[in-house]
């Protein structure tokens, strides 16, 4: 008997596939936010600083991700995963403060916004107004994240590398969701 059209099936497993593997990958690395064995000293608040600035870089783009839902409310539903997605990297890198699955949407920023990271949170008066140009800035944020925390692998020491690895693999492939037709 022969095989119905692959056509069909090329697409659609290559969407699900980069769903489960994100969390699966998250789950291989043990997404803590200790260090088993890790540096001592001067190295290891090099580490702590890492990841602080991680969990901050997150916690931004899950404000990003609260802006657009604020002003796109149509794009909640498939947003809603991959702000959650973001929310679990923060908790894997020690944060979470800002960026609790329960939170939300804020239309403005935070008080105390961080100096330090350079994925600012975006206000929903900079959101653009249609629901195309919303996922392409959500997916360019999530694409410098995800390049920056690639080059960051270099210098990391071996559970912080994992992480980092994972996440960024995670934001690359939000990047394709945001980009490709429908998630």
């Amino acid at each position: 008997m022969p095989f119905p059209s692959s056509q069909r099936a090329r697409s659609g497993p290559r969407r699900r596939s980069l769903l489960a593997v994100a969390p699966a990958a998250l789950a291989l690395t043990g997404c803590t936010g200790g260090d088993s064995g890790g540096p001592a000293g001067e190295e290891s608040s090099a580490v702590d600083r890492a990841r602080a600035r991680a969990a901050r870089d997150s916690e931004g783009l899950v404000e990003r991700y609260d802006a657009v839902i604020a002003a796109r409310p149509g794009l909640a539903g498939r947003l809603g995963p991959l702000r959650e997605e973001v929310v679990r990297h923060a908790r894997a890198f020690g944060g979470g403060r800002k960026a609790s699955p329960s939170a939300s949407p804020s239309a403005s920023p935070s008080a105390s916004p961080s100096v330090t990271s350079s994925v600012s949170p975006a206000p929903s008066a900079t959101v653009p107004g249609n629901d195309k140009d919303a996922l392409a800035g959500l997916a360019a944020a999530e694409r410098e994240l995800a390049d920056r925390r690639t080059r960051e692998l270099g210098g990391a020491p071996g559970e912080l590398a994992r992480l980092l690895a994972s996440v960024a693999a995670a934001g690359a492939a939000h990047v394709y969701l945001l980009t490709e037709g429908d998630a």
